[in-house]
């Protein structure tokens, strides 16, 4: 016996589902993924990155957004929620219900067990179609470990990782800086 047939759901379809469903699912190439739900760790990153960089950003041009925002790459036809999107200028939305957008200028993601090498491999290299994106962020919610890529001129990707409490790195695009200490505060996660 071979393994099923999938079925091909077409880019409307999966929208018309979308706006109604009471779970995410990400949509690539005709195919709908259930989105996994996140830990106690994730949500204390996430809360903590979002007051961070949303208090930093108020009143600024470049504005966060949390995993509510879906995002779609017409090069390749993913539509996908990211943890933490940023997005500078007016968002560039993808028809009239203003719910999904093309044009993200940094993406970060918190890496947990079910997402990581996705995250880190196929997902990155699917982000990387985006024309707008600058930078993309991974922030491990198990250990202190956040890996940064900065889009080069020419299209290639600069990496820098983090792995201390006593580091920062600057998120070049937004010129703001993030503190490892404040990204892990009350997480429980101590240094290797």
């Amino acid at each position: 016996m071979g393994l099923p047939e999938s079925i091909f759901i077409p880019e409307d379809q999966y929208l018309a589902t979308e706006r109604v469903a009471v779970e995410k699912h990400e949509y690539y190439q005709g195919q709908v993924y259930a989105m996994s739900g996140t830990s106690l760790a994730h949500n204390i990153i996430f809360k903590n990155l979002f007051i961070d960089i949303g208090s930093k950003l108020k009143g600024k041009k470049c504005q966060p957004f949390g995993s509510d925002l879906r995002i779609h790459i017409p090069e390749n036809s993913l539509y996908t929620y990211p943890d933490i999107s940023i997005i500078c200028g007016t968002p560039s939305t993808t028809d009239e219900t203003f719910d999904t957008v093309t044009n993200p200028s940094v993406i970060i993601e918190i890496l947990s067990p079910s997402t990581r090498n996705y995250d880190k491999g196929g997902k990155f290299t699917l982000y990387r179609d985006i024309k707008s994106l600058k930078e993309y962020i991974l922030i491990d919610s198990e250990a202190i470990h956040v890996e940064k890529f900065v889009r080069n001129f020419d299209d290639s990707w600069h990496f820098t990782e983090y792995k201390s409490v006593d580091e920062s790195f600057l998120i070049e695009t937004i010129q703001e800086t993030l503190h490892l200490i404040n990204i892990y505060e009350d997480v429980g996660i101590s240094e290797k």
